[in-house]
Order: structure tokens, then C-alpha cells, then sequence
């Protein structure tokens, strides 16, 4: 009996936890031709600078960088239920943000959350606890 890979993170978007207070993951599919999927596989994909959109009633993944082209829109597929939630936290203000890249499996998916936007002064405090679990201080 053959035993099923659990799925790897190819790329984490680090500046996401940094940037944004962020709430209930989602994990969604991607629509990919073969040779994008071939790109992820290979970690040339990077997350920094991406941002989800809705558009049409379909969820977008905006400036996804693959290999050394420039910035893509990838589609995201998720059910109706989802979409309407996710519609209402933007709704609310929340940004919806790319968190990782999961692809050790046999699909590449997507990992997003809702978030709002940290001000400077929360930065600050989030650098000063890093800081501290570190032993800095």
C-alpha cells in the first residue's frame, strides 16, 4: 500500500506575517499549465510582492513570479461558500493575502488568509518580540 505524501511547502511569504495580523487560513488549487507547474516544483517561484484579488466572481492571484519571468495572474479554484466568504472579509477591509506555496503532493495549492493591515508602530512591537524570544534582550 502506497503512502500518501503529505504536502510540502515550496515557498513561505514572510513578509505576510509581517505586514498583516492575519486570521483563518484557506487552502485553495491553482490553475497551472505544465510548464508553471514544472517551475514550482523546481522552487523557482517566489510569493514576495503577490496579492489576492476577486474579479468576476473568481479569485485571483495577482504579480506571482515565476522563474526569471516577470509577474503572472494565476486563477484560484475554490467553491462558491468560500468565495462568499472571503467577499465579505473584504467587505470588511481585510486584505487577502498569499501566505505559502504547498506542492509536495500530487497538487500544487495555495494557502491564503485575510488580515489586516499591521500600522508601524505594530511592526515595531513585532521586531522587539522576535527579538526577544532570540535572547537578544
Amino acid at each position: 500500500m502506497k503512502k500518501a505524501k503529505t504536502p510540502a511547502s515550496v515557498t513561505v511569504n514572510r513578509k505576510a506575517r509581517f505586514d498583516y495580523a492575519l486570521g483563518d487560513e484557506l487552502t485553495c488549487g491553482m490553475m497551472l499549465s505544465g510548464p508553471e507547474v514544472r517551475l514550482i516544483r523546481d522552487h523557482h517561484v517566489q510569493l514576495k510582492g503577490s496579492f489576492v484579488t476577486i474579479r468576476n466572481n473568481e479569485l485571483w492571484l495577482n504579480n506571482l513570479t515565476l522563474g526569471a519571468d516577470t509577474a503572472r495572474n494565476v486563477k484560484l479554484l475554490i467553491t462558491k461558500k468560500q468565495l462568499a466568504q472571503l467577499s465579505r472579509a473584504k467587505q470588511e477591509g481585510l486584505q487577502l493575502v498569499p501566505v505559502k506555496l504547498l506542492g509536495g503532493a500530487r497538487y500544487i495549492k495555495l494557502v491564503i488568509a485575510a488580515g489586516k493591515s499591521k500600522k508601524k508602530y505594530d511592526k515595531r512591537e513585532t521586531i522587539k518580540q522576535r527579538d526577544i524570544m532570540r535572547g537578544k534582550y
